[in-house]
């Protein structure tokens, strides 16, 4: 059965939560077996209180565009069924999650402020600093390493940057993304792609020689598939096809 993900994200009055900061916006999207299935939960909220100046210079949002918009306890439920039995997952999940978590506790919810009780969260943050240590490991800088357009990203939105992070998440558990054939794209017509040469080996070539895996190999292979499903959240493509 097809694991269901939702990569979140969300935007708040500033921080730390028990300085009394509040979530002014929610942005989901899913995932259905590492696929988007175009289905996303998206909300601004009435926080009752004003943002710091830190906060809006980063994403935007201000005080004046707040006056009207529901106030959490008003789509708890509605983001608790949307999240509830999946998967989530979230860049620096701490704090999106202790966030979250105030919110429904200040909603009179304290049934559901421990999120890990209903779903699996995953920090993306910290997986990206296991795979890429010493080295930044921000949105952006995942963005640049993985290859993914986050030109549209000019201040920090929550559906914005949950649509990127899904891109970055799955990049960074799925391995290779895409398979070129072409050749040296500078060569052909005006720098477009262009299929390479086929070359055949001949048929009177000295045969390779078959050197099969030991048991020890086999458990090690084994054992790092494991680690790879425990990341991804789902088992790998070699364990699925029975391979």
């Amino acid at each position: 059965m097809a694991v269901r993900s939702v990569v979140f994200d969300t935007e708040t009055t500033g921080m730390p939560v028990t300085d009394g900061h509040r979530v002014i916006e929610i942005g989901c999207v899913e995932l259905m077996g590492r696929r988007l299935t175009g289905r996303n939960f998206h909300v601004y909220v009435q926080p009752d209180r004003p943002s710091d100046e830190g906060a809006i210079g980063v994403h935007g949002i201000t005080d004046e565009f707040l006056v009207g918009k529901p106030r959490f306890a008003e789509v708890a439920d509605e983001f608790y069924e949307f999240i509830q039995g999946a998967q989530i997952i979230a860049h620096n999940a701490t704090f999106d999650v202790g966030f979250l978590s105030n919110e429904f506790k200040i909603a009179g919810m304290p049934e559901r402020a421990n999120i890990a009780e209903y779903c699996t969260v995953i920090d993306s943050l910290a997986m990206a600093r296991e795979r890429h240590p010493g080295q930044r490991n921000s949105l952006d800088a995942l963005c640049k390493r993985y290859g993914i357009d986050n030109s549209g990203r000019e201040l920090h939105g929550a559906l914005l940057d949950s649509e990127i992070l899904a891109d970055v998440y799955l990049a960074m558990t799925g391995g290779q993304t895409s398979l070129s054939l072409a050749g040296n794209a500078s060569d052909g017509d005006g720098g477009g792609q262009q299929g390479s040469e086929i070359r055949r080996l001949p048929a009177d070539r000295r045969q390779t020689t078959i050197i099969r895996a030991s048991q020890a190999e086999l458990d090690e292979h084994m054992a790092r598939l494991q680690v790879i499903a425990k990341a991804a959240g789902a088992d790998a493509l070699w364990t699925q096809l029975g391979t």
